[in-house]
């Protein structure tokens, strides 16, 4: 499914093409680290242009709007600013001045908006989309240093916003009573991709001499992640390995679990992950049970499992359900059932196993999950537009009528 192409061009003919943009205004970085932003919006910029506009780097350089275009067709927008631009009602209008420059200098007229962060209506809010999405993936007032104002501004999308998209079923819970056209799309999986991890047998270079058992994890290192489990895990296990993978953010690196059998290889590309899961044992979902990650689906469960790895998880609700329930993902929380869970995972028969995963992971896809929310944008683009028709056939039926009434009155 791609974004429709035959929407109603301004004289009410159906166009053959459409012109529509899609700009993002994101909190995430589009080169940290690929997941559902990446995944949804490449598949968008295969036919529409996409403007993935980041938050601002201060970096003591002139001002100016850095714009470069990925592989996949993506533009990324980069407000580089000066350190001392640090006052947020200063910074709120040179953000506005910039959004205005990058949609004149690339002559963006119809377009949706497509938000991550909601910080960013406050300079956003005067643009005339054809539709707004608010894609929540995560509950972002939870996570450490969130901004204060951020509750404040995402009740200001909700009221904006003509679709919300949520990351997650528990997500979509709680938020579910804030719009009237909110969907639940829970992490999705390029299957074909990562189930290359079932035919590789050569080892990275920095994975190849780590022993085995090998226990591994990729993502973001952060307060999500249990790093007491993971300590507790290590010393009542000498001889497993550990091996994680990734950016450490928002926490001290020196509080880091430090021991012989835990090997921190730093991050890697969305490219090369196959080759790390194809060297381990069982894949780790070690979260932390806080408020950071009451309602996070990691994007990483169904990856690890079209990998053709074991998985075991702390009780992560999205996680939990339906993954656990179905018996496809091992549930432990503490340092000795999380043991114990990895022990009962490398003993599983990959030959009862891999079929019902492989069952269960074959009734979604990036491209299904884009499919329908392609949909659902096409109907809101479609009423308005047939909205915007008919106000102006009105106009112009009433300002006929005052012609003609006009006239006879003249006469």
């Amino acid at each position: 499914m791609t974004f429709p192409k035959n929407i109603f061009d301004d004289s009410g003919n159906q166009a053959a093409t459409s012109n529509i943009d899609l700009v993002c205004l994101s909190h995430l970085r589009w080169d940290f680290v690929y997941q559902r932003p990446q995944h949804l919006l490449s598949r968008f910029a295969k036919e529409r242009r996409v403007f993935f506009v980041e938050e601002p780097i201060f970096d003591d350089e002139r001002m100016h709007l850095d714009v470069t275009m990925r592989d996949c067709g993506v533009s990324v927008v980069v407000p580089r600013l000066p350190k001392e631009l640090s006052n947020k009602e200063a910074l709120d209008a040179v953000l506005f001045s910039m959004i205005n420059r990058l949609f004149e200098e690339h002559k963006i007229n119809e377009h949706i908006l497509w938000y991550y962060t909601p910080m960013a209506v406050r300079w956003t809010k005067h643009l005339k989309p054809s539709a707004v999405v608010y894609d929540c993936m995560d509950e972002l007032s939870a996570f450490r240093n969130a901004p204060r104002a951020l509750r404040e501004r995402e009740a200001e999308l909700f009221n904006r916003a003509d679709l919300v998209f949520t990351g997650g079923h528990s997500l979509y819970e709680a938020k579910r009573h804030l719009h009237k056209n909110i969907y639940a799309f829970p992490s999705s999986i390029d299957a074909q991709h990562f189930a290359q991890a079932r035919c590789l047998d050569s080892d990275p270079e920095d994975q190849k001499d780590i022993p085995h058992p090998r226990l591994g994890f990729f993502g973001v290192i952060d307060e999500r992640m249990d790093i007491e489990l993971i300590d507790e895990v290590a010393r009542l296990r000498p001889d497993w390995h550990l091996v994680i993978i990734g950016p450490v953010v928002k926490i001290d690196e020196k509080d880091l679990p430090r021991h012989s059998n835990i090997h921190y290889l730093g991050g890697k590309s969305y490219k090369e992950l196959p080759s790390y899961l194809a060297g381990w044992d069982v894949a780790l979902l070690p979260f932390a049970l806080n408020d950071s990650t009451r309602y996070i689906s990691p994007t990483k469960t169904p990856e690890y499992l079209a990998a053709g790895c074991p998985v075991v998880s702390t009780s992560i609700r999205d996680v939990v359900r339906p993954y656990g329930e179905l018996g496809l993902v091992h549930i432990a929380d503490t340092p000795e059932d999380f043991a114990a869970a990895c022990e009962a995972a490398m003993n599983d028969d990959a030959g009862s196993r891999l079929p019902s995963v492989d069952a269960f992971l074959s009734q979604t896809s990036w491209d299904q999950t884009w499919g329908r929310m392609a949909e659902l944008i096409e109907d809101v683009v479609t009423a308005r537009r047939g909205t915007h028709l008919a106000q102006r056939a009105f106009a112009a039926g009433a300002s006929r009528t005052v012609s003609v009434q006009g006239y006879v009155t003249g006469d």
